[in-house]
Parts: C-alpha cells; structure tokens; sequence
C-alpha cells in the first residue's frame, strides 16, 4: 500500500514542531558527522603526502649519495696513497710536491701528471670527463695514470663539497688547474659552458684553495688568446690583453682578473701560464693538427683558412714535452700563500708567463709535414678565415720564462709531428697496407 505524503506528518501542530526540531538536528549532526569525517580525511591525506614527500626526499637524496662517485674511508685511502710523494725530504731534488691537479684526464693534465708522477711528487687528478671531445680517449689516458698509481677523481670543480673534502683528506702543497672548456670555435655553439668551467669553476677552485689549511700555491692555464686584436709580436706579458677576439679568450682574461683579486685579498700564491698552440701524442681531436690527421688518412678533403689578401694563417706550435716542463717548473718556483682561514697575512707571488716555441708556422707547412709522415697527399680546400675568434698569428716572447723559470724549448715542429704521428697511427690502429683504422 502506497504511502501518502501527508501521512509522514502528525496531524497534532506541537509534534509537528518537536519532530521537525528533531529532523533538523538530525540533519545538522549528519553534516557535523560528514565534515569531520571529511576533516580526518583531510588530515590522512596530508600525513600521506608529507610521508611521500619525506621518504621520496630520503630516498632522491640516499640514492644521490650512494651514486656519487666520491666518499668512504677505501676513497680516502686511494686519495692519501695517490698524494704521497715518493721522494725522500733529504733527497738532491728536494722534498717531494703534493699536487692536486684539475683537468688530469685532459691532453696537457695527463703529460703533466706522469712527469710528476716520474720525478716522485704524490698527485691527485680530478675530471669531469665531459663529452667536447671522445671520452674514451680521457677514460685512456686516465687508464694511463692509473697503471702509474695515480688516482683520477670523477667529479666537476663546480662541486665545492668535493673539493672541500679533497683539502680536508690531503694537505695539499700545490694545485695545477688545467680543467677547462676549451676550442675558440665551440664557444659560438655553447658560450655557457664557457662561463660554466673557466670563470665559475675557477672561482670555486680559489675558494676552496683559500679556505684551505695550508693554502696551496696555484699554477693555472690561461691562453695566448688573450692577446687577442694585439697586433705587437712577439707577444710579450707586458703588452695589452684587453682586447679578446673571442668569448674563450675573454674568459680567460677574465680568470687572470679574478686570480689577482684571490691574489691581492687572500694571499693566493699564483702563476699564470699562457700556452702557445700546445700538440702532440694524447692530443686534442678538436685541435687542427689531429683533425688533419685523421680526415688525410681516411681520403677526406680538410679546410685550411688564410687571412685577409690570402695571407697564411701561422701558429707558434708548442711541443707538449716542452709545455710540460715549463708547467713543472712553475711549480718548483711558486712561492708560498701566505693565507689561513681565508685570511692574507703578507703579499703573495703573483705571476704571468708565456709558454710558446718561438718560431712560428704557417698552416700550409704543417700540413706539408703532416703529408710527409703519413705519406699520404692531402685533399685540401683553402677558404678564407671566418670571424669566429680564431686570430691570423700567434708569436711567443719567452724571455720572461727563460729568465725565472729557466724554461728553454727544445722540440721542432718537424720533430714534433713525427712523434704524434707514430704515437697516432699505434693509438688508433691504422694498417698502411689497408688503409684502414683497427680501433677508429
């Protein structure tokens, strides 16, 4: 039987009254009832998020740290091991160096570290193993300093805490800054990476140097290319650098700014050092010499630019061995820091010296030697030189050097190449009678 609406309701008026009260009560105690059922959902749902929140936070972080590719008491032992110099204090030479140097994986860091790794200096290396050029040739030359006991760190001198943690493990007595992103082309494609590795780098390197205790003695790659439009040769450390034709030169003349500022605040011994077009074995791929090698092997034509009214560009090509001992030997002379705590206590040595061959070529003879030593005839397109920064002559005054370094190249260019190509044709593996690369 249906059920009428009316019969819902009482017929007596106060009931009526009494039992909508009711009703409504009811209904305001299901909605109370419903919002604090709503509240606590509320409040589980924040707990969750905030549990998530903690535990994905724990888990980004634990994951970072056991991925990371420094830290632990075996890292700190290796570190210590690599770093102690095997020259005795009371030897002829001197008391052993313990060097920290950056870029060791580079062209210019690995000669660097083996030579003082041969005269018995402890060295510690650390690079990030970029990909400018083939890791795999860094990951070589890397396996080469490891089969020497020297331990190569993976890791961005960007990275203040690694750094601090490298100063805190060894009391190191010097640091070779050599990490760097090089090439003046490149800078056009990628300018951030510029600032990212030679201006921002380098002033975490510094800071970390002048925090340290001791403060270490600094020798640091700048570039000829910060004579840039200075047209005066020879170069000379007494002419303009203010006129950069490139952002790698500009860079680079920024760091030799900032290395003075950590100089004169902070009581940072440093030296800068202005290579001259450096090449050898464990070269470069990006540097000319080792693209025309490669593109004259395999029959494919190479570019070689002229200046203006076809004048033939000319570089002062500096033999890597020579490099080396000039590097070496800045070490051997830099002066003390005279910081603690961040804090100058006297002057500090502040030095700039050019490291070049003095006799420079034009790039049509290299490529003429390059021929000879491969036997092979180049395929050759010359273009004029765009405006990208290159410069058309490079000329290295190194009285400077000779006198306070003693530093005396002995290496030609005919002599140079001919080791890079023996060490090129064994490195990659390339049968004459095939004319072909084993390993390319």
């Amino acid at each position: 039987m249906r059920v009428l609406e009316e019969d819902l309701y009482p017929s007596t008026p106060g009931k009526v009254k009494v039992e909508r009260a009711g009703s409504m009560s009811r209904h305001v105690h299901r909605c109370f009832a419903s919002t604090g059922t709503m509240f606590l959902w509320a409040l589980f749902l924040v707990a969750m998020t905030a549990t998530y929140l903690s535990v994905h936070s724990f888990v980004d972080t634990s994951s970072r740290y056991f991925a990371a590719s420094w830290g632990g008491l075996h890292w700190e032992r290796q570190i210590r091991a690599s770093a102690s110099p095997r020259r005795p204090p009371g030897s002829a030479e001197g008391a052993g160096l313990s060097v920290l140097v950056t870029g060791a994986a580079g062209f210019v860091g690995t000669h660097c570290v083996l030579a003082l790794r041969k005269r018995g200096d402890g060295v510690v290396g650390i690079d990030n193993f970029n990909s400018y050029y083939d890791p795999s040739l860094k990951k070589a030359r890397r396996a080469l300093l490891g089969s020497h006991g020297v331990f190569v760190v993976e890791g961005d001198i960007n990275d203040g805490r690694l750094l601090a943690k490298l100063f805190d493990v060894v009391p190191f007595t010097h640091v070779l800054h050599l990490a760097a992103q090089a090439g003046v082309r490149y800078a056009m494609e990628n300018p951030a990476s510029y600032v990212h590795s030679n201006i921002a780098g380098l002033v975490s390197l510094l800071e970390a140097c002048k925090d340290a205790d001791p403060q270490p003695a600094i020798v640091w790659a700048s570039s000829s290319s910060v004579y840039g439009l200075n047209d005066r040769v020879p170069f000379s450390e007494a002419h303009r650098t203010d006129q950069p034709a490139s952002l790698y030169a500009a860079t680079k003349k920024a760091g030799e700014e900032i290395t003075h500022t950590y100089n004169h605040i902070y009581g940072l011994s440093v030296t800068g050092l202005r290579f001259f077009t450096v090449y050898g074995p464990w070269g470069r791929p990006d540097m000319a010499y080792f693209s025309f090698t490669r593109n004259i092997l395999q029959g494919k034509p190479i570019t070689v630019y002229r200046g203006r009214d076809h004048v033939d560009l000319a570089r002062d090509f500096t033999y890597i061995d020579d490099i080396v001992r000039g590097c070496l030997a800045s070490l051997d002379t830099a002066g003390r820091s005279t910081g603690t705590g961040g804090k100058k206590h006297g002057p500090a040595p502040y030095r700039i010296f050019n490291l070049g061959n003095t006799s420079p070529v034009t790039v049509p003879t290299l490529v003429s030697i390059l021929e000879r030593y491969l036997r092979v005839k180049a395929k050759k397109n010359v273009v004029e030189m765009p405006g990208n920064g290159d410069v058309p002559y490079t000329h290295a005054n190194i009285s400077l050097a000779r006198e306070q370094l003693g530093y005396k190249p002995t290496t030609s260019l005919e002599m140079g190449l001919k080791k890079f190509v023996r060490w090129y044709l064994s490195y990659y593996g390339y049968n004459r009678g095939t004319h072909t690369f084993r390993n390319s």
